[in-house]
């Protein structure tokens, strides 16, 4: 870890050398550990020390970036060289106001963990140990990963912005296999003590031992209980389609003549909060502005975007909310990180227990959108998928491919869980409980 005196001092280095009207410079630095495991034995453990500094610098209205992750005082210099020679040969953006000016940041609790930071070899070797046991016991295969991490970022700006964060991530994953058949289990958390690797290979071994006698179901439209895994998948896709200001400016988005409208089931909320420590809470954006709570789907209506400086500086009255996202990675526009859907009264077992006839899915594989406005996608089941007839779950049911509106989808939820998990996304996670909806259309069936 470079540590906050050091990485403001890059930035500055950074701000120093510029030559543009405005600069930014944006520092991402940490180290990351990963333990691998195959055939129930570990493959692989390994360690990176990285870091990235992004430079933007903007003359007149042309904009050019560059980035480096070499981070000595010579390297710094030519990647703001390399964005100030970038910037000459652009074109006018007439659309670009300004960088944001300095404002304050919120303070977050919850989003560094000490256990996480210092998190041995051999503590991420006794969780696998805890998945592949179980695994072994039962005459099955595990594989999967264990990942921890210690993040800082670091934004600073030619109008006076400076930013500085620091925060934690432990992932892992299993998925266990027989001849016949699969299981996963996950959890996600800024804090390694917190995950409960017994928990996770239980899961992904009962399923896949429920999932060894599968028999084929017709495609059709049937009613479904996603657990968070499928639901954060949806949850992922609704924001990369419709919640981006840059969607909606350029005609691409659900809500495009929908604010205010009904788009969902009244019992449907929807929102990011990058300040919320039941999340992956970040206080700002890439761009050093402070994130606040945006309201997205209130009880079923369209209610709000998120916004970075340069879609804002679009509109006449509106300003960022905190959601740019790094420009060194390709993406581009603002983009929720920090998703939440609200909790319900049901359990999972009482989901199952009020369904005489349907499918329940643990996760959704190899998902893409096929129309943003009409937010559809398609996908695959995995790793268990069930018949459930009258109010228990019979058997284990070869996969389904699906071609769903996400949004149709939530309005037809018919209960929502009281439980809620934190599942990985694009960048950041979302927080979802279980949902049991009505008419899902699954297309297609698979040999497996």
């Amino acid at each position: 870890m470079v540590g906050k005196e050091r990485a403001l001092e890059i930035l500055e280095t950074a701000l120093k050398h510029s030559k543009g009207d405005q600069t930014e410079a944006v520092l991402m630095a940490g180290d990351s550990y990963l333990t691998r495991f195959a055939t129930n034995y570990i493959h692989q453990n390994v360690a990176e020390k990285s870091g990235n500094l992004g430079v933007r610098v903007i003359v007149g209205k042309k904009i050019g970036r560059a980035s480096t992750n070499k981070l000595d005082a010579e390297a710094i210099k030519r990647a703001v060289a390399e964005a100030y020679r970038v910037a000459l040969l652009q074109p006018e953006n007439e659309d670009f106001k300004s960088l944001p000016g300095p404002r304050p940041v919120q303070e977050v609790e919850g989003s560094h963990a000490t256990a996480t930071a210092d998190f041995s070899p051999e503590e991420r070797a006794r969780a696998v140990r805890a998945i592949v046991n179980q695994s072994k016991a039962k005459g099955f295969e595990s594989s999967g990963a264990f990942s921890t991490s210690a993040t800082q970022v670091a934004v600073a700006n030619s109008l006076g912005v400076r930013a500085y964060h620091r925060f934690t991530n432990a992932n892992i994953s299993t998925v266990v296999m027989s001849d016949t058949s699969s299981g996963y289990g996950s959890q996600m958390s800024t804090d390694a003590s917190e995950i409960d690797a017994v928990e996770v290979g239980r899961v992904a071994v009962a399923k896949c031992a429920m999932s060894q006698e599968s028999i084929k179901a017709e495609p059709g439209e049937y009613t479904v209980i996603l657990e968070p895994e499928a639901v954060g998948d949806m949850m992922m896709f609704l924001g990369y389609l419709g919640f981006s200001a840059q969607a909606y400016q350029e005609g691409r988005s659900f809500v495009c003549d929908n604010l205010g409208n009904k788009v969902t089931g009244e019992n449907i909320s929807i929102w990011d909060d990058g300040l919320d420590p039941a999340g992956m809470p970040l206080p700002f954006d890439f761009e050093g502005v402070p994130k606040r709570k945006v309201e997205l789907i209130t009880n079923g209506v369209a209610r709000g975007l998120v916004w970075d400086s340069y879609t804002a500086g679009k509109e006449e009255d509106q300003e960022s909310t905190g959601h740019a996202i790094p420009g060194f990675h390709g993406f581009s526009g603002p983009f929720p990180l920090n998703l939440m859907m609200n909790s319900g009264d049901s359990s999972l077992e009482d989901m199952v227990k009020n369904t005489d006839r349907g499918i329940l899915v643990t996760r959704f594989h190899y998902t893409n959108p096929v129309h943003p406005v009409k937010t559809l996608i398609t996908g695959m089941t995995r790793d268990g998928t069930f018949l459930i007839e009258g109010g228990k779950v019979k058997s284990a049911v070869k996969n389904f491919r699906f071609t769903q509106s996400i949004l149709e989808a939530l309005s037809r939820v018919e209960m929502i869980s009281s439980d809620r998990k934190l599942v990985g996304g694009f960048f950041g996670g979302s927080l979802v409980p279980a949902l049991k909806i009505n008419g899902f259309n699954f297309t297609g069936v698979t040999e497996f």
